[in-house]
């Protein structure tokens, strides 16, 4: 099997991972969201991410010292604006609902996850069969997206609570895309932080472990922001007692959260290696399109669009139609690439 079958099938699995992460919140019922939210902070943003970096990349503290400070903060400041990101999608969220908010940000976040690193690295790319390929996929994402998008926005009129968002909706719009362009800090961290991963692999890191030297800072600086939306949450709600409520299960279920919140990150890191130079740009849009699939799929299967009726779910079917057909394209685009 070539790197590049390994990679998409490395895709495939952080994808799935990454999209089914929030199901143990189903059983957190006891716990207000900020009380999970915290817990899963602590574990996938800061404790997971320094035993792995630690266990798997030797001498850490000479790489980030000899690969500068500059280099360092720069990979810090795109997780503080992925970490922010997290916090406008909550608020995005009460504004304009679950499912036009997920599809709108992760429309921005593939589109420009995938652009601004072929751009800024390699633009000489743009214009060759292989970048064509890359901007029908992302064309192809953003129509899914947007039909997604749309049959999301009809479900949500048929449910109860239909129209409360009034007022909010320009707003939620507004912090939907900002929590898009946020997301795909991600992908810069790890795009641009190359020089981080290159200083670990000449100190002995291994090529799949090498990533870890800037998920650590990258992770470390993105959970400031959501710590402090948690706890301001908990004090607005005086939900900080319910810790005291729950047993050892509601623990349980946040490390499970972070576990595939943060194996995904990491399977994520070590495909994008594998699928030629274009790796970071042809990888994100597909990790992006392989966690909307999921998604909606876990959504159906769940009976998240029982009561919507029949056409906002065929409207769905053909956006999740259109996600997949853009997954093809973007293989097709590695493939060109090997």
């Amino acid at each position: 099997m070539h790197n590049t079958e390994i990679g998409l099938l490395l895709l495939a699995a952080a994808g799935l991972m990454n999209a089914s992460f929030t199901l143990p919140m189903k059983f957190t019922r006891r716990w207000a969201w900020e009380n999970t939210w915290l817990l899963w902070t602590f574990f996938a943003l800061l404790l997971l991410p320094a035993v792995v970096t630690l266990r798997m990349v030797p001498e850490l503290a000479t790489v980030y010292r000899t690969s500068g400070l500059a280099q360092l903060l720069l990979v810090m400041a795109f997780g503080t604006g992925w970490g922010l990101s997290q916090v406008f999608f909550g608020v995005a969220v009460e504004a304009i609902g679950i499912a036009l908010t997920f599809s709108l940000v992760l429309g921005t976040s593939a589109a420009m996850g995938a652009l601004i690193p072929m751009l800024r690295l390699n633009p000489d790319k743009l214009h060759t069969p292989a970048g064509h390929i890359l901007l029908l996929g992302i064309t192809t994402i953003l129509l899914g997206v947007a039909t997604c998008a749309a049959a999301g926005r009809m479900r949500e009129r048929t449910m109860p609570a239909a129209g409360k968002y009034g007022n909010k909706a320009t707003t939620g719009l507004i912090l939907a895309i900002l929590c898009g362009c946020g997301a795909s800090f991600m992908n810069f961290g790890l795009a641009f932080g190359a020089p981080l991963i290159a200083t670990a692999a000449r100190h002995g890191a291994s090529m799949a472990s090498a990533n870890n030297a800037v998920w650590l800072p990258l992770l470390g600086a993105g959970a400031i922001p959501n710590l402090l939306y948690c706890l301001y949450l908990m004090k607005r709600n005086s939900s900080g007692h319910n810790f005291m409520r729950a047993g050892l299960d509601h623990w349980i279920f946040a490390l499970i959260m972070a576990i595939f919140w943060y194996g995904s990150v990491l399977i994520y890191g070590a495909s994008i290696s594998r699928l030629g130079p274009l790796g970071p740009a042809v990888g994100w849009p597909l990790f992006m399109s392989l966690i909307v699939v999921t998604a909606s799929l876990l959504g159906i299967l769940t009976g998240e669009w029982k009561r919507s009726g029949r056409w906002p779910l065929a409207i769905q079917l053909t956006g999740v139609a259109a996600l997949v057909l853009a997954i093809f394209i973007l293989a097709g685009a590695t493939r060109v690439l090997a």
